[in-house]
């Protein structure tokens, strides 16, 4: 009978798998504990580099080196130093198959799954090997784990942990979960490189007319303030655009009315073609920043 029913491999610093073994066990405490391994592996950053839970007669082993971390899923009579063995063999294989380069901008889950294959052979190996065959391995694991044990966890305290409720996992570390925007579009390159134009004319305009208000025209500050103020709405639509954050939609119209607003004020140092200009830009950038939505949830593919 199998010992080590499960792996796969996830990045360390936010929990992506990159592969994992396509097993098939319908056993329903098994299919809890794989709950709990998917939410282990978005907290070992956590975590020195080795670690093991236990329960529902089942082990969760996890093995971390570097920005990649390689998890598996024993039964609890297989030998920890077994467990541990395996997952250094999956660890290098998979440092020899791919680039740190690479691993960094995966963006997707399972970008590598091809490795399945690789995994899949060593887990064959190692669950039907006998042990004397793997002797010098096992020994050298040994001697590590005799100097620096595994942290120790129980199932029920990942649960805890992570405030899993029906399965569901919901993960605070330490500030706001990271989303992901649909990918910028062509126009939306335009609307940003447009912006940052008329965000360049505002400073320049404001810095120089500053200059000159300050030594002889004190009634000009007004106007300074306006083109500054433009200046800042304009690099704000930017970054609305390039990033998620609350109350896009209020924001995004507040900044639009802003602009208007200063470049209404500004009337007579600009021409009516360029307050046109200036408003047709924002409101353009006002659409793209609310037609920007954000990704859909990607499938887990049960990990």
């Amino acid at each position: 009978m199998s010992m080590i029913l499960f792996a796969c491999v996830v990045r360390v610093r936010d929990g992506l798998p990159l592969s994992a073994s396509t097993d098939f066990h319908l056993n329903q405490d098994f299919l809890e504990c794989r709950k709990r391994l998917k939410a282990l592996s978005l907290i070992l950053a956590q975590y020195p580099d080795r670690g093991t839970a236990t329960g529902r007669g089942f082990s969760i082993h996890f093995h971390s080196s570097g920005d990649i971390a390689c998890m598996g899923i024993c039964t609890n009579n297989c030998p920890t130093v077994m467990a541990f063995c395996f997952l250094e063999e999956l660890q290098w294989k998979f440092s020899a198959s791919y680039d740190f380069t690479s691993i960094s901008l995966a963006t997707r889950p399972y970008a590598f799954l091809e490795f399945d294959n690789i995994i899949q052979k060593v887990k064959y190996h190692f669950n039907y090997t006998s042990c004397s065959q793997m002797k010098n391995s096992l020994e050298k694991i040994q001697e590590e784990l005799k100097f620096h044990p595994p942290v120790l966890l129980k199932l029920e305290d990942i649960e805890v942990m992570n405030g899993m409720i029906n399965g569901y996992t919901e993960v605070h570390i330490g500030s706001a979960p990271i989303y992901r925007m649909q990918p910028v579009t062509p126009l939306g390159i335009l609307s940003l490189v447009l912006n940052i134009m008329c965000g360049a004319l505002n400073l320049i305009r404001g810095v120089h007319l500053a200059e000159y208000s300050f030594q002889e025209d004190h009634e000009g500050i007004g106007n300074v303030i306006a083109f500054l103020l433009s200046f800042l709405a304009c690099i704000f639509q930017c970054y609305l655009y390039l990033f998620h954050g609350s109350s896009r939609k209020m924001k995004a119209f507040v900044l639009f009315f802003s602009i208007c607003l200063c470049n209404i004020y500004l009337y007579g140092l600009r021409n009516i073609w360029q307050i046109l200009f200036h408003i047709g830009v924002a409101s353009l950038s006002s659409y793209q920043i609310l037609t920007r939505q954000l990704m859909e949830r990607q499938p887990d593919f049960g990990v």
